[in-house]
């Protein structure tokens, strides 16, 4: 067993912890500050954490302009990303103070229940409103800086080709999934489907 304490370096050629808590869902969050203007980046680390109301939460390594609108407007979008969506979700995560719709040449869509925009070539998007944003810290108290953004989901857009019987299908979706490395992702194939039912 390769054993290693974080802090001391992992001894390999790329941190190994993306790679083994993988693949992710990425979180793709729009957002809008105060004066109007848009911004759209991909987060690897998101997750859903709630059931009923429905949360997801995304971590920055940083305070960026998405946490800084959140923090401000207290509202995000999800949009799921799509293997076919991978080139323009990739463009989005320019480090520039740029309009990322305009540079990855995505269409925006209005919501129904707050400000922020959707991508609208994503089958679905949730819109969340700022629950928490919580400051990460170390096991002795440190701020190590990144910012933790938890939201409820209060609308959800769902392109009904993606219904099947009313079941949402999401091997049809083909959504992109982040794993370990600089460059690395995945998808999902009928073929890795396994079928578990929880004991009685």
């Amino acid at each position: 067993m390769h054993f290693y304490r974080p802090a001391e370096g992992h001894r390999l050629a790329h941190d190994p912890f993306n790679s083994i808590v993988a693949p992710r869902p990425i979180g793709w969050i729009g957002t809008v500050d105060p004066e109007g203007r848009r911004n759209l980046a991909p987060y690897s680390f998101f997750n859903a954490l709630h059931y009923r109301p429905p949360l997801v939460g995304f971590s920055s390594n940083g305070w960026k302009g998405s946490v800084a609108n959140c923090d401000a407007t207290r509202e995000f979008t999800w949009n799921l990303v799509t293997r076919e969506l991978a080139e323009k979700m990739n463009a989005t995560s320019t480090t520039h103070d740029v309009d990322e719709f305009e540079v990855a040449g995505l269409e925006a869509a209005a919501s129904t229940e707050i400000n922020a925009p959707r991508v609208a070539a994503s089958p679905v998007n949730f819109e969340c409103r700022v629950t928490q944003l919580v400051p990460l810290q170390s096991a002795q108290g440190a701020a190590v800086g990144s910012w933790f953004v938890v939201g409820e989901v209060v609308g959800i857009h769902i392109d009904e080709r993606l219904l099947e019987s009313g079941v949402f299908d999401t091997l049809a979706a083909d959504p992109l999934l982040r794993a370990g490395g600089p460059t690395t992702y995945f998808g999902i194939t009928a073929d890795t489907q396994l079928d578990l039912r929880r004991p009685e």
